[in-house]
Formats: C-alpha cells, sequence, structure tokens
C-alpha cells in the first residue's frame, strides 16, 4: 500500500485543498492520501480557527484518508522546523512515496535550484549579513539568492514558495527516497483577503468567519458542502472560531507573571527582547496593542505571535533544540475513514514509531502532572497542554472544559 503524503493546516478546509488532494492523488498514482496536520495552533502562531478533531474531520469528508497530528513542537515554528517535522513524520510511517505541496511557482527544478543555494557556504553566509542588518528570513534570504544566484527575490518572498524550498532541503536530509511534487496554488494568493472565487485562500475565509460569525454566500463559495456543514455545527454550539484575541487575557497574565530569565529562555527570544516582552505586557490590554509595541523589522508579527505561544505553553529553547535533534517521537491519528483503517493495519507493521490512537495508553493527565516524563511524553505533553488552552478561547464556556487530548480517541468518519 502507497500513499501520497501531504503536510497541512486545514485552517479550514476549503475548495483549494480539496482540489489539491484530487492532485495530489492523481500525479502521484498512489490510492491513498495521509495527511500530517498541524494541531491546536499553527505556524503563525495563532490558535487555528477551529480544534484539530474538527478540522480533521474535514479533511477526512474531503478526501484525505488519515489524519496524523503534526506535534505541536513543529507546528508552531519557522518554516525550515514545520517542514523537517511534517517531512520526517512522513518518511517515519513507511507507507509514502509521495510527498505532494503547493507553490506559487511549482517549477521544481527552480525550487530545488533554491533549496541547493541555501546550502552554499557563500549564500547562508550572505544571508546572515543580512539578518544581522535587521532583515527578515525571507528579504535575506532573497537578497543572498539574487547576489550569489541571479534568482529573483521575489520568488522567496512567498510564504508557499518558502516552505516548498523547506520541503526539498528536508527530504534531502531526511527523506531522500521520498519523490516531491509541486503543484501550482489555484487562483488566489495565499494572504488574500477578500473572496471572489471558488479558490478563496485560507486567511480570506478565516477573516469572513470572525466578521460575520454566521455561513455567508460568500462562505458558501470558497468551501465544500461537507466543510460548509460542520462549520454551521461548530457556531451553533459555541465551539468556534477561535481567534488570538480570545485568548488575550490568558496571554497577557502568564508574560505578566512569568520571570524574566523564563521569558528569556523562549524560542527566538535574543538581544533583550525578554525584558521588552514584559514590560510591553504591563501596558497592553490586547493583543494588537502588544504586537504594535513589540513589532520591529528584525521580529515581525508572525515570529512574535510564535514566541507568545511558546510562552503560553511553556516551551522553551533548549527543549525545542533537544526535539529537533529526535525528530517526531509518535504519530498521533487524530481521524480516519475505512481507507485510513487499511492503512492503520500496515502502519501497525511499517511504522518506525508509535501509532497513538488514544492519548492514555502513553500518558495520562496525573503523569502529566506529577512524574518524571520520557522525551517521548513531554513532546505529547505539549500537545495535551496546547488544547487545554485553547480550549479557553471557545465562544461557549460550556467548551471551555480541559483535558481534551485524554478524553478524544481518535475519530472514525463513515463516508
Amino acid at each position: 500500500m502507497q500513499a501520497v503524503g501531504v503536510i497541512v493546516e486545514y485552517n479550514p478546509f476549503h475548495n483549494g485543498h480539496k482540489w489539491h488532494i484530487n492532485a495530489a492523488k492523481k500525479i502521484s498514482g498512489c490510492p491513498f492520501v495521509i495527511g500530517v496536520m498541524s494541531g491546536n495552533f499553527v505556524q503563525r502562531g495563532e490558535p487555528a480557527i477551529f480544534d484539530k478533531w474538527t478540522r480533521a474531520e474535514m479533511a477526512i469528508r474531503g478526501g484525505v484518508d488519515l489524519i496524523i497530528e503534526l506535534p505541536t513542537v513543529f507546528s508552531v515554528r519557522s518554516a525550515q522546523y514545520f517542514a523537517a517535522g511534517g517531512v520526517r513524520l512522513l518518511q517515519s510511517l513507511g507507507l509514502v512515496s509521495h510527498i505532494c505541496f503547493g507553490a506559487e511557482h511549482a517549477d521544481l527544478t527552480l525550487l530545488k535550484t533554491i533549496a541547493m543555494a541555501t546550502n552554499d557556504f557563500i549564500t547562508v553566509n550572505d544571508m546572515h549579513v543580512n539578518l544581522k542588518a535587521g532583515n527578515t528570513y525571507a528579504a535575506a534570504l532573497g537578497q543572498a539568492l539574487e547576489k550569489q544566484h541571479s534568482i529573483s527575490p521575489g520568488i522567496i518572498t512567498s510564504s508557499n514558495n518558502i516552505l516548498a524550498v523547506e520541503y526539498l532541503r528536508s527530504i534531502e536530509k531526511f527523506a531522500p527516497n521520498l519523490i516531491p511534487i509541486a503543484v501550482t496554488r489555484q487562483q488566489s494568493k495565499y494572504n488574500d483577503t477578500s473572496i471572489t472565487t471558488p479558490f478563496a485562500s485560507a486567511t480570506a475565509i478565516r477573516q469572513v468567519l470572525t466578521n460575520y460569525m454566521n455561513i455567508t454566500e460568500e462562505l458558501k463559495m470558497a468551501v465544500p458542502a461537507t466543510t460548509l456543514q460542520i462549520i454551521s455545527n461548530i457556531l451553533e454550539e459555541g465551539r468556534g472560531p477561535v481567534t488570538l484575541s480570545d485568548l488575550a487575557n490568558i496571554i497577557l497574565a502568564n508574560l505578566r507573571t512569568t520571570s524574566l530569565k523564563r521569558l528569556e529562555q523562549l524560542p527566538s527570544v535574543s538581544e533583550g527582547l525578554h525584558y521588552k516582552i514584559r514590560d510591553c505586557s504591563l501596558l497592553a490590554g490586547d493583543m494588537k496593542h502588544l504586537f504594535s509595541m513589540l513589532k520591529s523589522k528584525r521580529y515581525t508579527y508572525t515570529r512574535l505571535q510564535r514566541i507568545i505561544i511558546h510562552a503560553l505553553l511553556g516551551t522553551t529553547k533548549n527543549q525545542l533544540q533537544d526535539f529537533d535533534e529526535q525528530g517526531p517521537l509518535y504519530a498521533r491519528i487524530l481521524a480516519f475513514n475505512q481507507n485510513g483503517r487499511l492503512l492503520l493495519k500496515e502502519l501497525n507493521q511499517s511504522c518506525s514509531i508509535p501509532l497513538i490512537t488514544k492519548t492514555t495508553h502513553y500518558l495520562s493527565s496525573k503523569q502529566r502532572d506529577t512524574e518524571p516524563l520520557t522525551s517521548l511524553q513531554q513532546m505529547l505533553s505539549v500537545d495535551t497542554i496546547s488544547s487545554d488552552m485553547y480550549a479557553l478561547g471557545m465562544p461557549s464556556s460550556s467548551w471551555k472544559v480541559g483535558a481534551w487530548d485524554f478524553r478524544y480517541p481518535a475519530r472514525y468518519i463513515p463516508l
């Protein structure tokens, strides 16, 4: 049994994602699709608009056969670590032959050239010089590529192109037998904020959902009918949407009470940023105000948001460095269909890391709070804490209870 893998967020699942799944199956020739998906917090350093089980169900009803959670210690990270976590997890399954990803420039030759260039000593040195000058990662790399390889810097400014390059770098390093497939994103750009065609960006869809909190004609045009029904149920039950602003009070409380030493240990914090975070948290009344005070040329909104989420979850630089060396230590199953059930039987034999369908088989809430933890349990613990924090952003108080991961096993979605 061979499957094509996709590394995704589905925030939320829309028509472009469904097109991507069909393209992945057609081009790869694989009958099955396995998705590695961010959990309750995503790469931009924000809570996902809907919880991970709901988004996994959207994906299964949209054509994916099996959804596996990308551990939080890789999902709330910059492109390099996000891609490496996803690729290594797919590789560990032993059933994935291809990986399919979208890009604005779906030219594999060009993307591979850029990927190779990022390992070139002179290019990397130039990039670091540009970073020290206060440029963002994308701008610093773009300038170095233009200088050393005459590659237009505009190519690397797109989020999806950056991820595509990082997927290729990770495949080369961790999974050289994995066959990459690049497909061109359909119509809308990653950060488009309006819905004018059936292929809208997830950003635009989230904006409609948070602005109107109901099913609009725009939304009906942009997502599959199965997703639309799930969203309708969520809105009615008060399970979403969840935004960073919904977690503002707990985030500010956390920043105001965490020690400066602990703030200094947060991933990506340097040059005294921890002092500024503490000072600004005492002055800010909401997330917008906090980030407006913290933002600089070096510290973009996205980078700052990731730092704030790591503070909320209690993850540190040293912890993430250890996890980066080890890679994903388990495959946490969120949802599957009938084909996914067949895949799970095969994965029991082929997977090189534990398959987790029920969290309490590997970690209980009591163990999390009282016992020394193994590396696997520490990684899994961060996922469970992220769910506990995420629930506090739910619109309805009845959904703000914690311990979700200890109560909800993998879900079978009959089609």
